[in-house]
C-alpha cells in the first residue's frame, strides 16, 4: 500500500488540462494565456473538495487544440472537452461517475 492508501498504482480517471505556452502573437494562441492553469487549479481543488481520491487532475503539455480555447482530456476513455468555469462542476460530476457532459465536448469537426 502506498502513502495515499492505494493498493494498486494509477487512478480510475485521469484529467489532463493543457498548460502550454506559445510565443506572444502566435496565430494559434495558447491555452495558458486563456486561463487554463487557473481553470486546472479550480478543477483540481474542487474535485479534491468533492472527496474524489481515485481521480487525478493535472496540467499537461500541449494537447494541440489551443485555438479552441483551454482544453482537457479525460482518460481512460479519452474524452476531449473545452474547460471553462461553467464546465468544471459538470466535469467533476462526470469524474464522480455521472453522465458525460456532452455539451462541453470539444468539437474537432468545426
Amino acid at each position: 500500500m502506498d502513502p495515499k492508501g492505494r493498493e494498486v498504482p494509477g487512478y480510475r480517471m485521469h484529467a489532463f488540462v493543457c498548460g502550454h505556452t506559445r510565443p506572444e502573437g502566435s496565430a494559434r494562441g495558447c491555452c495558458s494565456e486563456k486561463g487554463s492553469l487557473e481553470l486546472m487549479r479550480k478543477f483540481k481543488l474542487d474535485s479534491k473538495g468533492k472527496g474524489l481520491t481515485d481521480v487525478r487532475v493535472q496540467k499537461s503539455g500541449c494537447l494541440d487544440f489551443c485555438e479552441n480555447g483551454p482544453t482537457c482530456v479525460i482518460y481512460p476513455n479519452g474524452d476531449w472537452f473545452r474547460i471553462t468555469e461553467e464546465s468544471i462542476p459538470k466535469l467533476i460530476e462526470f469524474l464522480d461517475g455521472g453522465k458525460l457532459p456532452s455539451e462541453y465536448l470539444l468539437n474537432l469537426k468545426a
